[in-house]
C-alpha cells in the first residue's frame, strides 16, 4: 500500500485542506477522499527514503503511545465519529512511524473492519493487553473509557521501569570509569614501572609482572581485544534473543543481588495492574490470564501464571492457584483472596499495584542513596589496588638502594 500526499476541498467547509492518504494506487486514493467527502485537487505519492531521519527515527516509544491512546479516548469521548478521530490523531502525531500505521488503520476502519481488527494488524506497535482493551470497549460500547484505561496502564508502567532504568544508570557509569581508569593505568604507568626495573636490573614481583604482561599484550594486540569484546558482546547480545538466553536473563533479574527485589516487585506492580485493568472492563479471568502473563514480560512468571491458570480452570479459586509459585510475592494471593470473598478481585489488584509501586519509589530512593558511598569504595579499591601494586614495589627499590 502506497502513501499519498494530498490538497483537497471540504465539501463540508469549503476550505482546503491537505494531509496523508493510504491506498494501492491514484484512483484508490481518490475514491477514499470522495467517501470522506473531499474534492481532490493534488496527489503525489510520497518517497518512503525522502527522509533521512524518518528512516533512522522508525521507533515508537511508549510515550507515542501513550500520548495516542489518550488523544482517541478524547476526541471518541467528545463525541466525534472514529474515522474522523483517527484522521485527526494522524494530523498530530509527529512519530513517522505510528503515523503511517494509524493512516493504515484509517484505510482498514473505511473498508469496513473493526478497530480491534485493525489494531491486531500491527502487533508490533499494539500489545495483546491494548488489543483485548480495544475489543471489550467495542463490545460494550466504551471504547473511550477502554482507551483512557490503557494510556492509565501504560503510563504507570513506563513510570515504574524508567526509575529503575534510572536508578541502574549511576552503577553502570561507575563501573565504566573504573575500568577507564584500569585501562588508563595499565597503557600509561605500568610500562613506566616495568622501564625502572629494566634499569635496575631487577626482577619484578609477581603482581606487578601480571600488569606488566597485560598492558604489554593489550599495547601490542589492541586491535585484538576490541575485536574480542565486539565478538563476545555481539554473540552474548544474540545469544539472549534464543529462548535458553532469555530464560537465563528473565531468571538472572529476578535473583540478582540488590535489584532482583526491584524487578519482583515491578512484575507484582505489572500483574496486578494488567489484571485490574482487563476484569475492569469485562475480560474473563482466563483470558485475563493469559494475556497477563505475557504482559510481565518475564518467561519465568509466565510459566507460573499458565500453571495457576491451569488450576483456575479445574475450579480452583485464582488466590489459591498462585499461592506458593515462586517469585510470587505473600500479599498478592492474600489480597485476591480478599477480592474473591468481597466479589471485587480487580479493586484488590488495584491495591496490591499501588502496594508494589509505592514500595518501588522507596526502595529506588533507599538503593540510590546508598549505591553512591558503596560504589565509591569499589573504585577507591580497584584504584588503590593498582597504585599499591606499582608503588609498594618502587617503595621496595629506594629501600634497597645503598649509598
Amino acid at each position: 500500500m502506497k502513501r499519498y500526499h494530498y490538497v483537497a476541498k471540504d465539501l463540508a467547509t469549503g476550505k482546503k485542506t491537505q494531509g496523508e492518504a493510504q491506498a494501492d494506487s491514484v484512483n484508490d486514493a481518490v475514491k477514499l477522499l470522495v467517501k470522506q467527502g473531499f474534492t481532490p485537487l493534488d496527489i503525489k505519492e510520497q518517497d518512503e527514503n525522502s527522509s533521512f531521519f524518518s528512516s533512522i527515527s522508525g521507533r515508537i516509544r511508549a510515550k507515542d503511545k501513550i500520548v495516542f491512546s489518550r488523544q482517541l479516548a478524547t476526541l471518541l469521548g467528545a463525541g466525534l465519529p472514529l474515522s474522523q478521530s483517527l484522521h485527526t490523531v494522524a494530523q498530530q502525531t509527529e512519530n513517522t512511524k505510528l503515523r503511517k500505521v494509524v493512516e493504515e488503520i484509517i484505510t482498514d476502519i473505511e473498508g469496513g473492519k473493526s478497530l480491534h481488527d485493525s489494531f491486531a494488524k500491527h502487533p508490533t506497535v499494539f500489545s495483546k493487553v491494548f488489543l483485548a482493551l480495544v475489543e471489550a470497549g467495542e463490545a460494550s460500547g466504551t471504547l473511550d473509557d477502554a482507551l483512557k484505561r490503557i494510556a492509565s496502564q501504560q503510563e504507570k508502567d513506563a513510570e515504574v521501569v524508567s526509575k529503575i532504568r534510572g536508578a541502574m544508570v549511576y552503577p553502570m557509569i561507575v563501573l565504566v570509569v573504573i575500568g577507564l581508569v584500569i585501562v588508563f593505568m595499565m597503557l600509561t604507568v605500568v610500562p613506566q614501572v616495568e622501564q625502572l626495573y629494566e634499569d635496575l636490573h631487577k626482577p619484578l614481583p609477581l603482581l606487578t609482572k601480571i600488569m606488566v604482561d597485560g598492558a604489554s599484550f593489550m599495547r601490542s594486540y589492541w586491535y585484538v581485544v576490541v575485536l574480542v569484546l565486539l565478538a563476545s558482546g555481539y554473540f552474548f547480545w544474540q545469544w539472549l534473543k534464543t529462548e535458553g538466553g532469555i530464560k537465563f536473563k528473565d531468571s538472572f533479574k529476578l535473583n540478582v543481588p540488590l535489584f532482583g527485589i526491584l524487578f519482583r516487585k515491578l512484575y507484582m506492580a505489572r500483574f496486578a495492574r494488567t489484571g485490574q485493568t482487563l476484569l475492569k472492563v469485562g475480560v474473563p479471568m482466563l483470558d485475563m490470564l493469559r494475556i497477563t502473563g505475557e504482559a510481565v514480560n518475564n518467561t519465568i512468571l509466565e510459566l507460573a501464571i499458565t500453571r495457576a491458570s491451569d488450576k483456575v480452570k479445574s475450579g480452583k479459586p485464582l488466590s489459591k492457584s498462585i499461592e506458593g509459585e515462586d517469585y510470587f510475592m505473600v500479599l498478592v494471593p492474600q489480597m485476591i483472596n480478599i477480592g474473591e470473598q468481597s466479589g471485587k478481585v480487580d479493586e484488590m489488584l488495584g491495591k496490591v499495584a499501588q502496594v508494589y509501586e509505592d514500595e518501588l519509589d522507596e526502595q529506588i530512593r533507599t538503593i540510590s542513596t546508598l549505591i553512591e558511598p558503596v560504589l565509591m569504595v569499589v573504585l577507591a579499591i580497584v584504584a588503590g589496588g593498582m597504585v599499591g601494586a606499582i608503588l609498594f614495589p618502587i617503595y621496595s627499590l629506594v629501600g634497597g638502594v645503598k649509598i
